[in-house]
């Protein structure tokens, strides 16, 4: 699913960023004749708030945890801390319906049923904060790696709520890097929609090293 088309530069950087039950980060580089995958552990790196809310869901989790990751935040876990965060501050009232169908079930994928649906406030809000935080991390691996080539979404989440990523609130976090904007507005931004995309790079390596 293309979010922002951009002008890919051949052999370029790209990054790779995926939020799940954690949040992996990765970039590829191309080495003459292909691209190499090289890891990261760039989502333990800290989280950095943009703006009032998301300096004050910082407190809320540094109560907890003390040092907060962008992990915290962006990973299933990190979704269902959002909206704790917001009930808390008093956004709006947590509906006991919802309350319910998250006691039995998988909280974060009830908060994104009801966020995309538009049926509950709250979760409705909880992804905003989500995808803009989303948008910003993803910004930031794009300038730290000068992806040129663009940048990948990948991880359980982004598929799920590929709607909410399209429009408003990530994008325009991605966008916003102040002189360096325009830098990443060029940048070709895909969300990728495989479930097994991982089993698809497993398979390409092994396929290399027997041909090698």
């Amino acid at each position: 699913e293309v979010l922002q088309p951009g002008v890919a530069v051949p052999h370029g950087p790209i990054g790779l960023i995926g939020a799940g039950t954690g949040l992996g980060q990765g970039y590829l580089l191309w080495d003459g004749s292909g691209y190499v995958v090289h890891p990261s552990e760039g989502g333990h790196a800290d989280f950095s708030p943009i703006d009032e809310l998301q300096r004050a869901l910082l407190a809320f989790l540094a109560k907890e945890f003390g040092r907060v990751s962008s992990e915290r935040v962006l990973s299933g876990d990190g979704i269902a801390r959002i909206y704790r965060f917001l009930a808390a501050a008093g956004f709006a009232k947590e509906q006991a319906a919802v309350r319910g169908e998250m006691a039995g079930g998988d909280p974060a994928a009830v908060i994104a049923r009801h966020g995309l649906a538009g049926t509950d406030p709250l979760s409705v809000k909880t992804l905003e904060v989500f995808a803009r935080a989303y948008g910003t991390a993803a910004g930031n691996l794009g300038l730290t790696v000068l992806a040129s080539g663009g940048m990948y979404i990948a991880g359980g989440i982004a598929p799920k709520i590929v709607r909410r990523l399209a429009s408003g609130a990530f994008m325009e976090a991605f966008r916003d890097k102040g002189r360096l904007s325009s830098v990443v507005a060029r940048m070709p931004v895909r969300v990728i929609l495989t479930d097994d995309v991982a089993l698809y790079g497993a398979a390409a390596v092994a396929a290399r090293t027997l041909t090698d």
